[in-house]
């Protein structure tokens, strides 16, 4: 082999394994992401965001259809057809005179099979005058469905920042308990190693030993399973934020105690006008109403004007003999076998399902908003009582600890303290990771807006002191609920 095609061989290998080594290098790279950052990431990439955002576009685009068909509709019709007769065709009469002073008469003439073209154009103007409510409820439905697609953009970020932040404190918290498995494996080798040590001189017994051995194992074991549990927590907020599964994540925030200063009142004051279910439900029970003012014009008349010009000939574009009309057509349902009773019925069914269903999401909300409000609060009072927990079962602990090493205490109390220090700090962590979580859902059943930017600022509620179902009656706006004319 040539030195040339040797050293061509030796470049492509090397290429070959960089890139390999890129490429896992890429894999497992690390990550550096605060709440906002991850905010942000699922709010770029997440597809329910942009599935929304395309519902809201779809419905935009049907309620300026459904407003635009009460102006004038323009068609254009061209018509070109050939044909003829199967027989041969005669002008009428049995003779056709040619000289009458001379009375000379000759028989009907054949005129063939008549075959030809005939061109035809018609160009039709038409406006809707009357439609008995027809078309207002079918704006009125397409406006309710507008609006409700357009609740449901504003849902989309609330459930999003919900998902993100439940799913970067479960992050959090796996850490946390991972870093608490880590200590209590360090504590009980350190207390296994002083044991071992006394047991050598013969101070204390070999049950000691083969207890401390025992508890520290149990500790190893629950250690592998924070370990676990963390690689899980990790895997998922990648999944939510967009990042490959295998990215390693350091996350920039811990989480702390920030007291939540407002009360149950203001909480369910502020759902009532904030929270995107109830004002969906509200368009679905205005969607109703105009789809019983649909049903209701089928008894109806529906009146429209009409202008149209034609124009036909056997020489195409078929340009010539214009004639034009002009007229209003009325056209009533006279009789249809109780069709229309039938859909008016369905319809009334229908609006009276919304408003049950209105008044159910309300009461709904209502629950949703005061469990994670008791939640917080519950949550709250377990992290002053914990973390004083803590303080003691650590003093405890370390006075466990001189006592065995003076040979005045036993190693089961040093075992049992350790059990307690890692309960306590078990019971804190939790209170703190409930509290968080709970303020996050607590965010998010009273509807505190969300949008990109992340950063958001609550603004004091409307003058409302409580939910009221009767308010899916209000009318709809003048525009909506005028009649094309």
């Amino acid at each position: 082999m040539s030195r040339h095609k040797l050293s061509k061989r030796l470049l492509t290998l090397s290429a070959a394994v960089s890139l390999l080594l890129c490429q896992s290098a890429f894999a497992g790279e690390t990550v550096e992401l605060n709440l906002q950052d991850a905010m942000e990431r699922a709010f770029n990439t997440n597809p329910a965001i942009t599935i929304a955002g395309y519902e809201r576009d779809s419905a935009r685009a049907n309620y300026n259809a459904a407003r635009q068909s009460r102006g004038i509709t323009i068609t254009a019709n061209h018509s070109t057809q050939r044909g003829g007769y199967d027989d041969n065709q005669y002008s009428q009469g049995g003779w056709v005179a040619v000289d009458k002073n001379a009375n000379t008469y000759i028989p009907r003439q054949n005129l063939g099979k008549r075959i030809g073209n005939t061109h035809s154009n018609t160009l039709t103007a038409t406006l809707p005058i009357y439609t008995g409510g027809r078309l207002s409820g079918t704006i009125k439905q397409a406006k309710a469905n507008y609006l409700y697609t357009v609740e449901g953009v504003q849902k989309a970020y609330n459930d999003m920042r919900s998902t993100v932040t439940n799913g970067y404190f479960d992050m959090l918290q796996a850490g946390n308990m991972q870093d608490l498995g880590r200590e209590s494996v360090e504590q009980l080798a350190d207390h296994l190693k002083n044991v071992e040590a006394q047991y050598d001189v013969g101070v204390v017994a070999k049950v000691d030993v083969l207890r401390s051995q025992v508890e520290l194992a149990n500790a190893k074991q629950t250690l592998i399973q924070y370990e676990n549990n963390y690689q899980i927590a990790e895997a998922n907020l990648n999944k939510i934020v967009g990042l490959p599964m295998d990215t390693q994540l350091k996350l920039d925030n811990i989480l702390v105690y920030t007291p939540y200063d407002k009360d149950l009142a203001y909480c369910l004051d502020y759902a009532s006008t904030h929270r995107p279910d109830i004002e969906q439900a509200k368009q679905n029970v205005e969607a109703a109403k105009g789809a019983l003012r649909v049903a209701i014009a089928g008894h109806m008349p529906q009146v429209t004007a009409s202008a149209s010009q034609n124009w036909n000939n056997t020489n195409w574009p078929g340009d010539e003999n214009g004639n034009w009309a002009v007229g209003v057509t009325v056209n009533l349902n006279v009789f249809d076998t109780g069709v229309t009773n039938s859909q008016i019925h369905g319809a009334e069914a229908d609006l009276a399902k919304a408003h049950e269903t209105y008044r159910n999401t309300v009461d709904s909300v209502n629950l949703d908003v005061r469990t994670n409000y008791l939640s917080l609060r519950e949550a709250e009072k377990r992290i002053d009582a914990t973390h004083l927990a803590v303080d003691q079962a650590d003093e405890d602990y370390r006075i466990a600890q001189l006592r065995y090493m003076n040979g005045v205490g036993t190693n089961t109390d040093v075992l049992d303290a350790q059990v307690a220090l890692t309960t306590a700090k078990t019971n804190y962590l939790k209170a703190l990771y409930d509290y968080n979580t709970s303020k996050t859902d607590l965010e998010t059943s009273i509807g505190v807006p969300m949008a990109f930017p992340t950063k958001v600022t609550v603004e004091a509620p409307k003058a409302k002191v409580a939910v009221d179902a009767k308010a899916a009656d209000q009318p709809a706006d003048a525009e909506a609920d005028k009649e094309a004319k």
